[in-house]
C-alpha cells in the first residue's frame, strides 16, 4: 500500500506482516502530539478507541475541524487527500487503510458503472455502527497472534468496501439483490475445492474466481446456498478434518493443526475449543 507521507509514530499493533489483502489495520496509542498523512492509493478510516474525550484539531484537504473525540467516533479520509491532526491528551485509535483500487474493482465488478462517479466523501467525527463493528472485529483478529483466517478478513474487507460505496460516495449506487443461491453444480465445485485445499490458505478471491464472479456476488450466493458465510464453512470443515485425524490417527496435534490449515497447535486448540467445547487432546482421549 504505497504512501508518500505518514505519521512518524509507530503503531502498537499492525497487520503488515499478516498477509492480509487490500487492507492494513493498525492500532495506535499515543501521548499528546500531532501527525500528518497522505496516502496515494488508500482510503483511511480512523476509529477512536479513547476511554476519555480527546480534543482534536483536524485538517482534511482545505477543511479544518475541531472537536472532542470519544470512543466510536470515526474520521474518513479519501485517498490522495492530505490529513493533519493535533491532539491534546493520551489517544487510542484504530486506523484502517483500504486500497482505493480495490474499492474501485468492487464497484466495477458489482455495479458496472463509471468509476468517476464514485468519489469517496471525506467525513470527520461521524458515527457509523457498521464501520465500528467491522473495525472491532478486525482489531480482535489483530490481537490474536495465531489468527490465520484470511478468508474471514477478506470477507470483512469486502463488506467494508461495499459499505463505503453505498454510504460514502457523492452518488449513492444501488446494489442488486441476488437470490436463489449457487446452482448445484457450481456449489459442488466450490465445496470440493475447499475440501481438497483445507491444508492451504484459501482466499475469497480464489473461490470467486472458480465461478468467474465477483467476491461480493459469491459471498451472498454461497451464504444463500449453505446458510453460513464462506469463512464459517471453511472453519467447520477444518474442525471436522481435525476430529477425524484425532480419532483415527496417532499424529501429533501440531501436525494435525498444519494438515487442517491452522498455523499452530494453539491456533487449532483455540478454534477447536470454541467449536466443540473441549481441547483437541480431550477430544482424542474421549474418543479412544
Amino acid at each position: 500500500m504505497p504512501n508518500q507521507m505518514e505519521c512518524s509514530r509507530a503503531p502498537s499493533l499492525s497487520s503488515r506482516s499478516r498477509g492480509w489483502n487490500n487492507i492494513l489495520v493498525e492500532y495506535f496509542h499515543h501521548p499528546a502530539g500531532e501527525g500528518s498523512t497522505y496516502y496515494h492509493d488508500d482510503h483511511s478510516i480512523c476509529l477512536s478507541l479513547a476511554s476519555r474525550p480527546v480534543q482534536l484539531l483536524q485538517i482534511q484537504g482545505d477543511r479544518t475541524q475541531t472537536g472532542a473525540y470519544i470512543q466510536g467516533d470515526i474520521c474518513l479520509t479519501p485517498a490522495q487527500m492530505p490529513f493533519f491532526a493535533r491532539w491534546d491528551s493520551d489517544d487510542r485509535f484504530l486506523q484502517i487503510r483500504i486500497t482505493a483500487s480495490f474499492v474501485q474493482a468492487i464497484a466495477s465488478e458489482v455495479l458496472n458503472i463509471n468509476l468517476n462517479q464514485l468519489e469517496i466523501v471525506p467525513e470527520c467525527q461521524i458515527r457509523d455502527p457498521q464501520i465500528e463493528a467491522i473495525g472491532l472485529l478486525l482489531l480482535t483478529e489483530l490481537q490474536h497472534e495465531h489468527s490465520g483466517e484470511h478468508l474471514y478478513v477478506d470477507s470483512l474487507t469486502n463488506v467494508l468496501a461495499v459499505h463505503l460505496l453505498r454510504h460514502y460516495t457523492f452518488t449513492k449506487p444501488q446494489f442488486s439483490d441476488y437470490t436463489g443461491g449457487l446452482p448445484s453444480r457450481q456449489l459442488r465445485h466450490v465445496l470440493d475445492y475447499i475440501h481438497d485445499h483445507l491444508h492451504q490458505e484459501i482466499k475469497l478471491a480464489d473461490l470467486a474466481s472458480l465461478l468467474g464472479i465477483s467476491q461480493y456476488h459469491f459471498s451472498h450466493l454461497f451464504k444463500q446456498s449453505i446458510g453460513i458465510a464462506p469463512y464459517q464453512y471453511l472453519l467447520r470443515q477444518r474442525i471436522e478434518r481435525a476430529k477425524q485425524l484425532l480419532h483415527r490417527s496417532d499424529r501429533s496435534i501440531t501436525e494435525i493443526a498444519f494438515l487442517c490449515g491452522f498455523n499452530s497447535h494453539s491456533h487449532l486448540s483455540q478454534q477447536f475449543r470454541q467449536q466443540t467445547g473441549m481441547t483437541p487432546k480431550a477430544y482424542r482421549t474421549s474418543h479412544q
